[in-house]
C-alpha cells in the first residue's frame, strides 16, 4: 500500500510541475521556463530526411529558441494528455499528446520530456519531439 501511495505522490508532483510549466509557457515567461531545466539539456528530434538529430542546449540557447517559438502565440489554447512513465523515483519520462488551437484551427503533436528529480524539485533534462531540427540549427 505504501508503494502505491508513493507512486501517486510522485505522479501528482510531476503533473503539478507540468501545470506550472504550461502556465509559464502560456505567459511566454521564458526566463522562468528556463529555471525549470537542468542544463545542459538534451534535444532529440528528426530532420526533413527522416533521420534522428540530437544536440545539447544551454540556458541562453534555450531562451532564444523559446522566444522564437512563443513569439506571437497569444490566443493559443493547449489541451494535453500526459502519461508519466517512472524509470525510477528520480527519473520520469512523460509522453504528451497535445492539441494546440489557434484561429479556430487545431494542430496535434506528440512529444516527450525526461524529468529528473533534483534537490530543488523536478527539472526537465531532455526534450524529444519530431520536426524541430531547424530550430536546433538556429
Amino acid at each position: 500500500m505504501e508503494q502505491s501511495t508513493e507512486f501517486e505522490r510522485e505522479t501528482r508532483e510531476v503533473m503539478e510541475w507540468f501545470e506550472r510549466y504550461d502556465a509559464l509557457a502560456a505567459a511566454a515567461d521564458v526566463e522562468s521556463m528556463a529555471d525549470q531545466a537542468a542544463f545542459p539539456i538534451n534535444e532529440v528530434t528528426d530532420d526533413a530526411e527522416g533521420f534522428g538529430v540530437v544536440g545539447q542546449c544551454d540556458r541562453g540557447r534555450f531562451i532564444a529558441q523559446m522566444r522564437e517559438v512563443l513569439a506571437g502565440v497569444g490566443g493559443v489554447q493547449m489541451d494535453s494528455v500526459r502519461r508519466p512513465i517512472f524509470l525510477s523515483g528520480a527519473l520520469c519520462f512523460v509522453v504528451t499528446d497535445a492539441t494546440f488551437t489557434t484561429g479556430g484551427e487545431a494542430h496535434t503533436m506528440r512529444y516527450g520530456d525526461l524529468l529528473i528529480k533534483t534537490a530543488e524539485g523536478w527539472r526537465f533534462q531532455t526534450m524529444v519531439a519530431g520536426g524541430w531540427a531547424e530550430q536546433m540549427e538556429g
